[in-house]
């Protein structure tokens, strides 16, 4: 709180734009403090702000032309009647250039958020799935693991892509069968594993065309955490009743081994 009023979105966005006061600033940690997912949605957007920045760098690097500085301008124009066409053309050309980068700014700006929206849709929709089909004792999924060569070519012919079941043994769970499910008009794969204590984890997978990879993103709802990524045209989301430092390590070795299936050199190590 800032004593005022609760911390809203404007607030968290000057918090990343970096235009709070002193006072103000240390009102917006307190707050992050006690919201880790509102924290990690603003450290994001400052990873993102940084990196816009860098990319844009070279060009505000840039000293501008001492003939162009408006005290130049105005000390010429003093001189003669009119500005000299070149001058003003390459001004001009100077302020065309600096909106449009400001234009393409925005623009990978919205590209970046439209795809993290994305991104956390097919979360959402991998948390759904987990809360609804893991508490099913009878038909929890449509094949069980017992055909897992039938069920991963199944899936991946209808997901488009080719899939796999890791075996997570080394974790302690086993594979006990997979499911297919609709994601905002797509197929998706539902993978679910199960532990001696009866504890389930589910692995989710739908095709992602055209995007490019990505790191590790954790996030929790509700006692529920999510670990997902992009490689390969996939998008994955592991998905169990775990905290970070538990579901973390189990979302590390399935990345290695849907790595090491993909490339056969690595999967004759």
């Amino acid at each position: 709180m800032t004593g005022e009023r609760p911390i809203g979105e404007d607030d968290l966005q000057a918090f990343v734009d970096g235009r709070l006061s002193a006072s103000q600033r240390e009102s917006v940690k307190a707050y992050l403090a006690d919201h880790p997912a509102a924290a990690m949605q603003v450290e994001r957007e400052i990873e993102q702000r940084d990196a816009l920045r860098a990319r844009l760098s070279f060009k505000a690097q840039e000293p501008i032309p001492s003939r162009l500085r408006v005290a130049n301008l105005l000390a010429a124009r003093r001189r003669t009647p009119l500005i000299r066409p070149a001058a003003f053309a390459a001004a001009l050309a100077w302020l065309v250039i600096g909106g449009g980068l400001g234009a393409w700014g925005g623009i990978w700006w919205s590209a970046r958020a439209h795809r993290q929206a994305d991104a956390m849709s097919v979360a959402d929709n991998a948390i759904a799935a987990h809360r609804i089909y893991v508490s099913e004792r009878l038909h929890p999924v449509e094949v069980a693991g017992d055909q897992e060569a039938h069920l991963v070519q199944w899936l991946s012919r209808r997901v488009g892509k080719p899939l796999t079941a890791p075996n997570l043994n080394a974790q302690g769970y086993r594979l006990i069968g997979g499911r297919l499910l609709p994601d905002s008009g797509e197929a998706a794969a539902l993978f679910m594993y199960e532990n001696a204590g009866g504890s389930r984890l589910t692995l989710y997978a739908r095709s992602r065309e055209n995007e490019s990879e990505t790191s590790f993103r954790f996030e929790e709802q509700d006692g529920v955490s999510a670990c997902s990524w992009i490689d390969k045209g996939l998008s994955y989301v592991v998905t169990a009743k775990a905290d970070r430092a538990q579901l973390l390590p189990i979302a590390e070795a399935i990345y290695k081994q849907l790595e090491a299936a993909g490339d056969p050199a690595k999967s004759r190590l």
